[in-house]
């Protein structure tokens, strides 16, 4: 078991301190926290990718019987990576804030503490707690509690990360001061329409899914399932929404200061909850 943890606890912070130190040799003038934020984005994005990809095979290999068809990867990639990465970004989410701070001569920011940890929670306390809940919920219950059936929803949940890419782009796009390009307003769109598709729709998508399978209409769908599985879903789903509405919020004002002449750069619609 040791041996197949170590593969996601290796690859993603050997990433990590890899662009970290490539990145200072290719961007000269970038500081520290620069420097540490696009890792954590690329490191993201590299982990993201490999989500979606593994929750295509997994969804596309079930589909006959949505409840009952196996796919080895909706088991092992959580093992091998999905809880690896949840641990990992905790950890590169933190040094990305430490960084941040340091930079901008915060006193308390000189070395690593547990004020600055505290201050960390804090400041993110709903992706750590986020994060938290797929660690304790999420992963006992894909590797203990399904009694080896639901491996098309385990699939459908890893497409959730379709969006982080686009959004990891965005904050690139934006390092480079490159947010005023087209690029960069085409993946504004991309990250609206891929994080409502795959972190909002779906969820109703695979109640209707589970319909079907039983022949049952969507509203009775609800009903059908243990009381632990939809509250579950709602934990899954309300910061979603609540993050997607922070991002439509971002994207109008962003389209409001477009439209005014001799306007200030816009904020950009890229940003997320990692972002202060």
């Amino acid at each position: 078991m040791l041996q197949v943890l170590a593969c996601g606890a290796v690859v993603f912070p050997g990433l990590f301190f890899a662009f970290r130190r490539i990145l200072p040799c290719v961007f000269k003038h970038w500081n520290d926290a620069d420097v540490v934020l696009v890792s954590e984005r690329l490191v993201s994005s590299i982990h993201a990718v490999m989500a979606t990809t593994a929750g295509a095979i997994v969804v596309a290999s079930c589909r006959d019987s949505v409840v009952n068809d196996r796919h080895w990867l909706a088991t092992y990639f959580v093992i091998w990576y999905g809880g690896p990465y949840m641990t990992y970004d905790i950890i590169a989410m933190y040094l990305s804030h430490f960084h941040r701070f340091r930079v901008k001569g915060h006193e308390d920011y000189k070395q690593h503490s547990l004020r600055t940890i505290n201050s960390f929670i804090r400041r993110e306390f709903l992706l750590v707690l986020h994060h938290i809940a797929l660690l304790t919920i999420l992963l006992p219950v894909t590797l203990f509690f399904r009694r080896d059936q639901g491996d098309f929803f385990i699939g459908c949940l890893f497409l959730t990360e379709l969006s982080t890419p686009f959004v990891s782009l965005g904050k690139i796009l934006i390092q480079l001061s490159l947010q005023n390009c087209w690029l960069h307003k085409v993946n504004g769109g991309m990250v609206l329409l891929t994080f409502f598709m795959c972190r909002i729709a779906l969820f109703p998508y695979m109640y209707w899914v589970y319909g079907r399978h039983y022949g049952i209409p969507l509203y009775s769908v609800p009903f059908h399932l243990p009381l632990s599985t939809n509250l579950g879903n709602v934990c899954i789903l309300a910061p979603q929404v609540y993050w997607f509405v922070l991002l439509c919020r971002k994207g109008f004002r962003l389209y409001r200061r477009s439209r005014m002449p001799d306007s200030s750069p816009a904020v950009p619609v890229t940003d997320n909850p990692k972002d202060d």
